[in-house]
């Protein structure tokens, strides 16, 4: 075999030397280029099957702010799959990370969770609960800590759901209340709420609780056997999460019901009215977004959801034998057929 020149020999070294350097240099480049972006920790008490509506929004507001997820920001996701005593050890983990912003959303108690772990990393709450009552924040207008976010919290919401109820249901005197006692703080304001409006109405509550799989099959087998009006599911991010076996249950044993979000009614639920949650994660991604362009948290409003949207699953009417009434179908956002 022929000897290369001595020249051509050496240039052959240093070829293959810049080659293994350059290489070697694409993987670090790589990890240098992810490590400039900035983090966002996203911290949830659920999964993530269960969200990828809101996830949509999130993005789309995160998108709207001028970050798109994998090119300029990087997100770090935690789930807690309803496991709420792993929220504290989640939330440290993204302290450090650390992430430039964290979001927490999923009920107060991992909003209580975020602020338990930083006084410094900004974080972004979505609430359905009162944020200045439970000391998120000093006022609404003014948070004046790292906490700010969005709040879909309306006190006349359950005035709202009895009073579509009882338009459907005339003659309903007794509607079951059915909450989740594992997110206290949430459950407290919902009942008061609801007890508030149906006293005004005239109507009596029978309190059932469910905060695992097996306890909502118990809480339907207690109201076949005591048979309310109508039930009045609450805003909670498990019971969200159960939706199908919600509605299926209620129509297994014909009992009318109203849910608190839309994926309800898409569920097979039969009717359900509250926020656009899918728009309040919009909000929730561009406020994320400002915050990652300097803005700081004490000096942005807490917002205030204001879309609000009912939605009639008059397939499932018809199955429990009910008529909707054609006000109701006028005034709904959307009518499932």
């Amino acid at each position: 075999m022929p000897r290369l020149s001595k020249g051509l020999d050496m240039r052959r070294r240093e070829f293959i030397a810049l080659l293994g350097s350059t290489v070697a240099t694409w993987p670090l480049a790589s990890r240098a280029q992810q490590a400039a972006m900035p983090v966002i920790g996203f911290l949830d008490s659920r999964s993530p099957d269960a969200l990828a509506d809101r996830l949509r929004g999130f993005r789309q507001g995160l998108k709207d702010s001028g970050f798109i997820e994998g090119e300029n920001v990087i997100v770090v996701y935690r789930w807690a799959e309803s496991q709420f005593d792993r929220l504290p050890a989640l939330a440290d983990e993204l302290v450090r990370r650390p992430a430039a912003v964290i979001v927490a959303s999923g009920g107060p108690n991992v909003t209580i969770a975020a602020k338990a772990a930083t006084t410094t990393i900004p974080i972004v709450f979505l609430t359905s609960s009162d944020p200045v009552g439970l000391g998120f924040v000093v006022s609404l207008a003014r948070p004046g800590g790292n906490l700010t976010g969005i709040n879909f919290l309306n006190r006349e919401l359950a005035a709202k759901q009895l009073g579509l109820l009882r338009e459907l249901v005339p003659a309903a005197t007794r509607v079951a209340a059915l909450v989740n006692p594992a997110n206290a703080v949430a459950t407290e304001t919902t009942l008061r709420d609801v007890e508030q409006a149906a006293g005004a109405m005239g109507l009596r509550i029978q309190v059932v609780h469910a905060s695992t799989s097996r306890e909502i099959d118990s809480a339907f087998t207690t109201l076949a056997r005591e048979r309310p009006d109508a039930l009045f599911v609450g805003e909670d991010p498990f019971l969200n999460s159960r939706r199908l076996q919600l509605s299926l249950a209620a129509m297994r044993h014909a009992i009318p019901a109203i849910y608190g979000g839309r994926e309800h009614a898409e569920a097979g639920g039969l009717m359900s009215y509250g926020s656009n949650i899918t728009d309040a994660y919009r909000q929730v991604g561009a406020y994320a977004g400002r915050i990652l362009k300097g803005s700081k948290p004490a000096d942005m409003p807490v917002m205030q959801a204001d879309k609000f949207e009912l939605v009639v699953n008059n397939q499932t009417a018809r199955t429990l034998g009910l008529t909707v009434p054609q006000t109701l179908l006028t005034s709904a956002d959307e009518v499932i057929e």
